[in-house]
């Protein structure tokens, strides 16, 4: 035995303390070890999860697609049902009727005030009612008049327009506004307390800080944001029962409906999808084109008005108190054009933008009566034009350079020089001017009104050229009009949910006498809302459009099909506007985003 026990077992201490130490070590390993094996597994877990999710959110989206459509269909019955109904009432004997009371007649009703706000666009894009309004009071055809002022009518000695038809009564079932959520910028839309304006559609403005008149339209929905059409009180035409030698073919051409497709059960060739827009085609006719997102501009309140300048450079985009300019090819915002001295209170949308041909000015027409021509380079207003007594609603540029068409709430046309810098010509119609534009001879103006109709007139006489409408004509106010680039054509977009080409007679020496009816050669539907924009490519191998239902559509103007829906805004496209030089078109939306998108021939 040692003589030093406690020497003896601190030495044999190290041995056993190690090999603890190093049991616990391996413990530790071992534990880690598994806990990373079980943190890889909740890593897969997750991803699968998440997986899953986006399928659910697929398939949730699909099914309030088919919910949309179902409802649509369920709001079209309940309102074929209830006209039958409101007849039936109309038919019955004197005391059988147990509802309320037939609305009055449209010469019963109080004439509509003529309010100097935006409520054109406020009806539009609100949904509010349509019908049952009186037509305005007509302008007064014997006060005295300059030679710069006439009533629009043909040459001496022959015959005006004939008047316009008598308005009928529809029912009001659908007066109220759409359902309605958040808008864009988090805040909640207001009820609808438009009152009317000129014509029979309401044209007011909404009480002060409530927001715009034009933006709140539909309800969002998610991606990829396919169009949600409420049931409207506007019945989409009966071709079969126009008569005529040259009444369009009955019906659309088969597989123009792209809207009501499920984009998640086509093939892939039929369709195209980025990171927040898909497009259709239409697998009914030939594949031509393909399309691509280039940019999204982003802006602080709807996007009323697109417009490339002619050379195809850049585009301009109105909206609220302001115009701004960017560049096409790198999305830059080049400048921003506002009128400083205007009243900074409350809103001022610009409803239309427009370049001169040398791309020096812009043009830009506003709630508040007036078309300021910018000059870009200096930022400043070169001219400001004052006459109208409403809303300025449209704007063309002829291809002169000096000349300037507008038109107004007020149901004038007006002719601008910007050199002379005054009213060369006022034209007067019947009811609110919608959208204008001038040929590019600048031998002629068109017009597009709320009475449904078109008008085409000399533009250095004034005298009433054509009026194109009747059986073949639209069924509801047209808001968008173009010429096409020879001229000779013209197409028309309508809230009776159609486009309408239109072979013009004066262009081809056959008008001589007095205003004559051009002949609509084509009728494209396939949209499930209004139709708020047309255009023409520049080399006219396909009419553009956009619509409430929150689509752009091309159309093949030979045949009157659709080529492909692209579904890239989450609220109406207010406006689309091809480049001049080709290659590219704009979109402007009640989103707050405007965009650039690139197109191009597959064959």
């Amino acid at each position: 035995m040692s003589m030093y026990p406690h020497r003896a077992m601190a030495g044999a201490a190290p041995p056993a303390n190690q090999s603890r130490l190093d049991e616990l070590l391996e413990q530790v390993r071992n534990e880690f070890s598994s806990q990373l094996r079980t943190s890889e597994a909740y890593e897969h877990q997750i991803q699968a999860q998440l997986s899953e999710m986006q399928h659910i959110r697929e398939k949730v989206f699909n099914m309030e697609q088919i919910h949309l459509n179902i409802k649509q269909k369920y709001e079209e019955e309940v309102a074929h049902l209830r006209r039958q109904l409101e007849l039936a009432r109309g038919n019955a004997p004197p005391g059988m009727n147990s509802g309320p009371p037939p609305h009055p007649a449209p010469s019963q009703q109080p004439p509509p005030s003529i309010s100097s706000g935006n409520g054109l666009f406020n009806g539009i894009m609100a949904g509010g009612g349509q019908g049952g309004l009186a037509p305005p009071p007509p302008p007064p055809q014997e006060q005295q008049m300059g030679p710069q002022h006439q009533i629009a009518q043909g040459p001496p000695g022959l015959p005006g327009p004939p008047p316009p038809p008598p308005p009928q009564s529809q029912p009001q079932h659908f007066q109220q506004p759409y359902p309605q959520g958040p808008v864009p910028n988090g805040s909640q839309p207001p009820q609808s307390t438009a009152s009317p304006g000129p014509g029979r559609r309401g044209i007011g403005r909404p009480p002060a800080g409530v927001g715009p008149a034009t933006p709140q339209i539909n309800t969002p929905i998610p991606f990829p944001g396919a169009a949600q059409s409420p049931q409207v009180s506007h019945p989409t035409p009966d071709h079969a029962r126009m008569g005529g030698p040259h009444a369009p073919p009955p019906g659309p051409p088969v597989g123009n409906a792209l809207g009501d497709l499920d984009p998640d059960r086509l093939p892939a060739s039929a369709k195209k999808s980025g990171y927040d827009w898909f497009a259709i085609f239409n697998d009914r006719v030939p594949r031509m084109l393909d399309v691509d997102l280039v940019h999204t501009l982003g802006h602080e309140s709807v996007v009323c008005c697109v417009r490339f300048s002619h050379d195809g450079k850049f585009v301009a985009t109105g909206c609220n108190r302001s115009a701004q300019i960017y560049d096409v090819q790198s999305g830059e915002k080049l400048c921003v054009l506002q009128d400083d001295s205007v009243d900074v209170t409350g809103d001022l949308y610009i409803r239309s933008v427009c370049f001169s041909p040398d791309g020096n000015y812009l043009a830009t027409g506003a709630e508040d009566k007036l078309i300021r021509v910018w000059d870009i380079k200096t930022r400043t207003i070169r001219n400001t034009f004052a006459g109208h007594e409403q809303d300025i609603y449209s704007l063309d540029f002829a291809r002169d350079g000096r000349t300037i068409a507008s038109g107004s709430g007020d149901r004038t046309v007006r002719l601008w020089d910007i050199e002379a810098g005054s009213n060369t010509l006022t034209l007067t119609i019947e009811d609110g001017v919608t959208t204008v534009a001038i040929s590019p001879d600048t031998k002629y103006v068109a017009a597009g009104s709320l009475d449904k109709s078109v008008r085409v007139w000399d533009i250095h006489q004034g005298y009433l050229l054509e009026r194109l409408e009747g059986p073949d004509g639209h069924k509801d106010s047209v808001y968008s009009v173009a010429f096409s680039p020879n001229g000779k054509d013209l197409v028309s977009g309508s809230l009776d949910k159609t486009i309408k080409m239109w072979e013009l007679s004066t262009p081809r020496g056959l008008s001589n006498a007095g205003p004559k009816g051009g002949r609509c050669v084509k009728t494209f539907e396939g949209h499930r809302d209004f139709v708020l924009s047309v255009a023409l490519t520049p080399d006219a191998a396909w009419v553009m459009s956009g619509s409430k239902d929150r689509g752009v559509q091309f159309w093949d103007p030979r045949t009157g099909a659709t080529q492909l829906m692209l579904q890239g805004h989450k609220n109406s496209v207010i406006s689309v506007a091809p480049s001049p030089t080709g290659g590219y078109f704009a979109t402007g939306s009640g989103d707050m985003r405007a965009r650039i998108w690139s197109y191009r021939s597959v064959q």
